[in-house]
């Protein structure tokens, strides 16, 4: 469990579309595999191949509207925080893949201006207490809306169950 509160999300920058859904995400014929680190090694493979060998740690994604569609599969949130992405600003995301990715720890960010200003490989900082975004090359500070506490506390946690095994813990 992280023991340091998270501030600041930086990373590069890959670039989606609108309805970037959960098969594009985490294709369903790998869904048989016996863990998530052995699925994550085939998400986005129908759009990158071989996107796990090209991303960094903290790398963002953006993308537009509707982000996360289609099913209910958890395991399209939970490769993207097994893969270290930082986290995922988008225009909008369908409301089973928003609560799926807090649920897994991983970030995301609802801001539709920022999207179409940016392109791959650009470099972005996340300021999480004062709900802004600045790219390094643009002068522009982006902002959003503030994440819940419950939703910091997730992300701070690693996840819905870290968080559960610590707000029960006796030891509290």
């Amino acid at each position: 469990m992280p023991s340091k509160r998270i501030i600041n999300i930086s990373g590069r920058i890959w670039k989606f579309g609108d309805n970037i859904d959960t098969d594009i995400i985490m294709p369903v014929k790998y869904l048989s595999l016996s863990s998530i680190g052995e699925m994550s090694q085939y998400a986005f493979e129908p759009l990158i191949p071989d996107f796990h060998t090209k991303i960094q740690p903290g790398d963002i994604l953006v993308g537009g509207e509707n982000w996360g569609c289609g099913s209910s599969r958890e395991q399209a949130a939970a490769v993207l925080k097994i893969l270290q992405i930082g986290a995922v600003i988008a225009k909008s995301f369908a409301r089973i893949f928003y609560r799926n990715a807090f649920t897994n720890g991983l970030c995301l960010i609802g801001q539709p201006g920022l999207v179409d200003s940016v392109k791959d490989g650009d470099k972005i900082c996340i300021d999480l207490i004062n709900s802004t975004i600045q790219i390094d090359n643009q002068s522009t500070t982006y902002n959003f809306s503030p994440l819940s506490s419950m939703m910091y506390d997730l992300l701070n946690a690693g996840g819905l169950i870290p968080y559960m095994q610590k707000v029960n813990s006796p030891n509290r």
